[in-house]
């Protein structure tokens, strides 16, 4: 078979991807009960809940906590626009609530920070999915732009939103 000479996939990349391993997530299931030793996070049935720490819980570090300690962010959410200014404490309330909602269900989606440089802010958060509901809640509360762009030979978001 001839090897294409331009960049774009074969159909055959299209048909099966590369399936790339997240560096962050478990190989395997953990012995239960376990903690996370930073945030106390317990890994009970499968899954990563807030619940009361077990007696002989095993201390372990849970995938947030991990891409935390590495500056490794999942999702990146860029804020641009003139309403950033004008309604400051507005969104960033909403955007701390949107977290503890997402959090709450969600144990492992947090915001890891928020930057205000300039005329834009730049929120990262531990997994895709919180990036991508700070986003459309902003837009459906604000209107304005929303983009997404997805990466998944990294496993990362990036989203821009601008009003």
């Amino acid at each position: 078979m001839p090897m294409r000479s331009d960049s774009s996939p074969s159909r055959w990349a299209q048909a099966w991807p590369e399936r790339t391993a997240d560096t962050y997530k478990l190989r395997g299931k953990l012995r239960e009960p376990s903690m996370c030793s930073d945030c106390g996070v317990v890994y009970h049935r499968g899954s990563w809940r807030w619940l009361d720490v077990p007696e002989g819980a095993e201390a372990v570090l849970c995938p947030a906590c991990h891409r935390i300690r590495d500056h490794q962010p999942a999702g990146f959410l860029k804020l641009e626009g003139d309403l950033l200014q004008l309604q400051r404490d507005e969104l960033m309330n909403q955007i701390r609530n949107v977290e503890r909602a997402e959090g709450g269900e969600h144990a492992l989606e947090r915001i890891m920070g928020i930057e205000e440089s300039g005329p834009g802010w730049l929120v990262t958060t531990t997994g895709v999915h919180l990036a991508r509901r700070l986003g459309e809640a902003l837009h459906d509360a604000h209107q304005g732009t929303l983009t997404f762009q997805y990466n998944q030979d990294e496993k990362v978001v990036r989203v821009h939103w601008h009003a």
